[in-house]
C-alpha cells in the first residue's frame, strides 16, 4: 500500500502548482524522515486570507503566516483515547500554505517560489512529525 497525499490548490494557483510536483515533494520528505506507508496527508495551496483566517481561529493570533500544520498524531497532544481506524493508516494530519506569502518571500529572500514551497512543504511536514522551533535548540533540530 503507497503512502496517499491529498493534494487540493485553489482555483486561483493551479496554474502556478503542478499537483504531482507536489506530491512528489511531500514524498520526498515523508521519505526522508523514514515514514513509510500506509499513511496519509493533505497539503493545501491557498490565499492568505484564509491562512490568517484559520491562525486566528486555531492558534489564536491574527495575522498572515506562510504555513500551518493540523497534526493528527497522538503523540501530538491528541487525546489519549485516539483510536486508530482498523486500515492501520497513519494520519499525518494537514498542511496549508499561503501561495502569496510564497511568492513574497521568495522575493524577499531571492530565489524562486518553487524553492520557497518546497522549504514551506518541508517545514510543514516536519511540524505534522512533532519537530518545532519554539526553542533554539529544537529550531536547530528543525
Amino acid at each position: 500500500m503507497e503512502g496517499e497525499i491529498g493534494i487540493h490548490i485553489e482555483r486561483k494557483f493551479q496554474s502556478h502548482i503542478d499537483e504531482e510536483w507536489a506530491r512528489n515533494r511531500a514524498q520526498e520528505v515523508l521519505k526522508a524522515e523514514s515514514i513509510t506507508p500506509p499513511y496519509e496527508m493533505s497539503l493545501v495551496f491557498t490565499d492568505s486570507e484564509t491562512v490568517q483566517r484559520l491562525n486566528r481561529d486555531y492558534r489564536g493570533v491574527d495575522e498572515p503566516t506562510d504555513v500551518l500544520a493540523f497534526y493528527m498524531l497522538p503523540q501530538h497532544g491528541a487525546d489519549a483515547d485516539f483510536v486508530s481506524p482498523p486500515d492501520d493508516i497513519t494520519h499525518l494530519g494537514e498542511v496549508i500554505i499561503s501561495y502569496p506569502k510564497a511568492e513574497e518571500q521568495a522575493k524577499e529572500q531571492g530565489h524562486s517560489t518553487e524553492q520557497e514551497l518546497i522549504l514551506l512543504i518541508i517545514h510543514g511536514i516536519l511540524h505534522l512529525l512533532g519537530y518545532d522551533h519554539e526553542k533554539p535548540e529544537e529550531e536547530a533540530k528543525m
